[in-house]
């Protein structure tokens, strides 16, 4: 029987990860943070009252196992002067399947048996959600684009109003051999997960380990000269009884031109990664050359990624 895994996360990070784990035998559920508000997912959840469908379509796309083209149309976004601008077709797939199941997940479904999935896609919640962030200043920002634009660090994100989880995403998790907290933004995209009372209980109760996929960036407003124990220590705040027992960390050095180009443009700083930091922590490190460069993007491997998590729960 396969084993299963069920990552929580969302945006590139998730999509990313997952392109990787879908060419190992394991069977993957992605439970996927919906409270994007921004570009076009940003619009259709103002016009629709529908939970974001932006992060749900490229996990889609990165499970899929259909032609290539479908993937391009699936994120093909219109320019246009008309009302069509700035959407992707994927987005407007997802709204219609919505609207014509009912419901997001049911929507997800459908398109999933058109995409032949190597997973399954679930969304945190079918609520069409609010994120606020408090900010270190003392302000409160509502709305996860607005605290991305913010000039301000983030001390903490919260729900305007408590998100009733999908009972597919809290079954997941109760049946998980192992539990993966996905690369990405911490603020914005994982703990958009942990912020959820039931789905931290779900895990509680699960009998599954919980691993934690470490970034290899910074991110400004969010982790900003953040250690990888810096990462844990944040995602374990925000978790209930039962901790993150197993980190996988890059311990590759980036190529310095690279560096000083991100540091530069984009105020980002490779996350550091020190053996010492981890004497006075109960969990298992696996940590490799994780680097690898897209298109001048610094970007996890993929496939290697997918072995670490693949190998750890064949061992379990």
């Amino acid at each position: 029987m396969r084993k299963k895994i069920v990552v929580l996360g969302g945006g590139t990070g998730l999509s990313y990860l997952l392109s990787g784990l879908k060419e190992y035998p394991v069977d993957i559920t992605a439970i996927v943070s919906v409270c994007d508000d921004g570009s076009s997912t940003g619009v259709l959840r103002e016009e629709f009252n529908i939970p974001a469908v932006g992060d749900v379509r490229k996990v889609l796309v990165s499970l899929s196992e259909t032609e290539p083209l479908v993937m391009e149309l699936f994120n093909y976004r219109f320019k246009t002067t008309s009302d069509l601008n700035g959407h992707t077709v994927g987005n407007l797939l997802l709204t219609a399947c919505t609207g014509i199941r009912g419901n997001l997940s049911d929507g997800i479904e459908a398109l999933s048996k058109v995409l032949n999935l190597k997973g399954k896609v679930v969304p945190l919640t079918e609520d069409n959600v609010t994120l606020i962030g408090e900010m270190n200043d003392g302000s409160i920002i509502e709305g996860e684009h607005h605290i991305t634009l913010s000039k301000q660090k983030i001390k903490r994100v919260f729900y305007k109003e408590e998100p009733t989880p999908t009972k597919e995403a809290i079954n997941a998790i109760k049946e998980a051999d192992l539990i993966v907290l996905s690369m990405g933004s911490l603020f914005t995209s994982i703990i958009p997960n942990l912020i959820c009372k039931d789905i931290v209980k779900a895990i509680d109760d699960s009998k599954a380990k919980i691993m934690y996929v470490c970034n290899m960036m910074t991110q400004p407003g969010e982790t900003e000269n953040f250690s990888v124990t810096d990462h844990v220590d944040m995602l374990n705040s925000y978790l209930g009884k039962k901790k993150i027992g197993v980190v996988i960390a890059n311990n590759g050095v980036i190529d310095k031109e690279l560096a000083s180009k991100y540091e530069t443009l984009e105020q980002k700083d490779a996350v550091k990664y020190n053996v010492s930091d981890f004497k006075n922590y109960d969990m298992k490190v696996i940590s490799d050359d994780l680097i690898s460069i897209n298109n001048n993007m610094i970007r996890h491997n993929n496939l290697k990624l997918g072995f670490h998590i693949f190998f750890y729960v064949m061992q379990m």
